[in-house]
């Protein structure tokens, strides 16, 4: 796991940060235009972790979240990240059934950010993605999130393949969704026990080598002329079919 200084931005994502991981924040600094609730709740959160405010001028805010929608609120802190070296010891780590999502090059920072919302939302507890050819943990993915990448391990990883592998000799089954005509309904496909699902790049889906490394292929039944959906949309579907499937 390798840290580095990160301005981030969003009244969510820096509440998230200042809830959870108070301890890797360094500034807070806040819009001296901004006096309302939400930014008084983020206030107090920095003062009870003693952490250094600043109150400024948007100009300010505007320049250190390089013009992102930061609400009036930007932090700087120590994000962390994971490496493909980490994850023997997080999966090891997992104090529930593994609920797993891999995203194999997913280019737009906004569907990642919104994949990790979801998948925050749906109780997955581990996020890999490819460290290369994918978007990465940049503040606008964090923003869009809503703070959900700070609530679980999102992993990048060198190999993909060689990480799923990883996985699988711990137990771990692994979900590819594609239009590939050995995949089967995902309503028709255990999603329980140890598992992770698998969603490839917007525009070609799974990579062949990725979509050869799953245990099983699903697809998910549509009723339109609309022959795919946007990742981030099938993303939602086919976790919470499997929370579905797990607990109700």
């Amino acid at each position: 796991m390798t840290a580095h200084k990160q301005y981030l931005y969003g009244l969510h994502t820096v509440e998230s940060f200042l809830k959870h991981q108070a301890d890797n924040a360094l500034i807070l600094f806040v819009s001296k235009d901004r006096h309302d609730e939400k930014i008084n709740r983020i206030i107090d959160l920095a003062k009870s972790a003693r952490i250094s405010i600043e109150s400024v001028a948007s100009a300010k805010l505007n320049q250190l979240s390089q013009e992102g929608v930061h609400q009036g609120v930007v932090l700087q802190a120590k994000v962390q990240e994971y490496q493909e070296s980490d994850l023997p010891a997080l999966l090891t780590e997992l104090t529930s059934v593994p609920f797993i999502l891999v995203l194999d090059s997913i280019q737009d920072p906004h569907n990642l950010g919104a994949c990790l919302r979801t998948a925050e939302a749906a109780g997955v507890n581990l996020v890999m993605i490819p460290k290369d050819r994918s978007a990465t943990l940049t503040p606008l993915v964090r923003k869009i999130s809503t703070g959900a990448a700070e609530l679980m391990p999102i992993v990048q990883v060198t190999n993909l393949r060689r990480a799923i592998n990883i996985a699988q000799q711990q137990g771990i089954w692994f979900v590819g969704l594609t239009a590939s005509p050995k995949a089967k309904s995902i309503y028709q496909i255990k999603l329980t026990g140890p598992l992770a699902l698998v969603l490839g790049s917007e525009g070609k889906g799974l990579r062949v080598l990725t979509e050869q490394q799953c245990d099983s292929l699903a697809y998910i039944p549509m009723q339109g002329d609309i022959e795919s959906l946007n990742v981030s949309v099938a993303t939602g579907v086919g976790l919470f079919e499997a929370l579905r499937q797990r607990h109700f």
